[in-house]
């Protein structure tokens, strides 16, 4: 059983890797469903229509060059490439994936203060291309 702790993932927006400031990530890989019942059909039948990708990131802020908040005040309102892996710093293989694609920013907190906790933005990204997974591809 490949049980593992899932404190290695890797995260790259925009070709910067911001993994050290991340607290979780999720990709979550769908499709919308496509309902196509016809007359006489005893229950609903689907088929897969476009891709419905996202990716669910907590990061702690950073002001710093090329850390998160310039990094994605850079990239909002555009389209940028993503990459993430299961365990970084451990080679790309089959059961070590990485995943590739782009997202549009278009949400982004710039402002996130409480005292006494560290000043954190959670970000959904909807996905503008599929975020494939690659056996082969460098993170």
């Amino acid at each position: 059983m490949a049980i593992f702790l899932g404190n290695k993932a890797g995260l790259k927006i925009a070709t910067v890797d911001l993994s050290d400031h991340v607290s979780s990530i999720t990709l979550t890989r769908s499709f919308d469903s496509l309902d196509v019942s016809a007359l006489g059909d005893t229950a609903h039948k689907y088929v897969a229509g476009l891709r419905n990708d996202t990716v669910t990131v907590s990061f702690y802020n950073d002001t710093a060059t090329g850390s998160v908040l310039q990094t994605l005040q850079a990239a909002f309102a555009t389209t940028v490439a993503i990459s993430m892996i299961q365990e970084k710093g451990t080679a790309v293989s089959a059961t070590n994936n990485s995943y590739a694609g782009t997202i549009i920013v278009n949400d982004l907190t710039d402002i996130n203060a409480t005292p006494s906790e560290m000043s954190t933005i959670d970000i959904t990204f909807q996905a503008n291309s599929a975020i494939t997974p690659s056996s082969t591809t460098a993170f």
